[in-house]
């Protein structure tokens, strides 16, 4: 069952799909679509066209602007920023404000499964792979590969994580394990691992 708080604003054209929980003072911009089963904590802002696919988890005082697209099972935590603008300016070079019509937004694109954790800020344009992990506090500056864990100022690859959310453990040069479900990944460079199907 939808459940929208009465605090929160809600344009007429956003689609909100069935399940899905929108908290105390929570924006969500004109056209945006917001899949089944998401929860929308207190506070959060979800700019205009923005899709967040099924069973997402957006956590309190996130900032997500548009055009940010979320894919399924994402989770953004408390306080971060998914960014649109990589060299923002209030007014033109003339000294006039700037309107719509004077920049291109650019995006984040969050690919299934990954977290985002506390306080990081993803700098657009950029794209997170499927199931990985941002540490808190995080600045993301760069792509990050799939299953990649990220950490720092600017973040860099610390390790690789299964889609059970713990650090994978090493098997040998190439090979890694899930030690909570036991899970098998390859590791094919630096910047690609796979989980071994079965």
């Amino acid at each position: 069952m939808t459940f929208i708080h009465a605090t929160a604003e809600i344009s007429e054209s956003a689609r909100v799909g069935d399940g899905t929980l929108v908290w105390h003072y929570s924006q969500l911009r004109q056209n945006c679509v917001i899949g089944k089963c998401v929860i929308i904590g207190r506070n959060v802002y979800i700019g205009e066209s923005v899709s967040i696919g099924d069973n997402s988890k957006i956590q309190n005082g996130a900032l997500v602007y548009e055009p940010a697209i979320l894919e399924s099972g994402v989770f953004i935590g408390p306080g971060v920023i998914l960014t649109n603008d990589r060299f923002p300016r209030a007014v033109n070079t003339d000294g006039t404000q700037k309107s719509s019509d004077d920049w291109n937004p650019v995006g984040v694109m969050v690919r299934q499964g990954a977290s985002i954790g506390a306080g990081s800020i993803c700098v657009a344009p950029i794209e997170i792979g499927a199931w990985a992990l941002i540490a808190a506090g995080s600045t993301v500056t760069n792509n990050v590969p799939s299953f990649a864990v990220v950490a720092g100022s600017p973040a860099k690859r610390i390790g690789w994580v299964g889609k059970a959310g713990v650090p994978l453990s090493k098997k040998n040069d190439a090979e890694y394990f899930c030690p909570r479900t036991g899970a098998e990944y390859i590791e094919y460079d630096s910047n690609t691992l796979l989980e071994v199907l079965g």
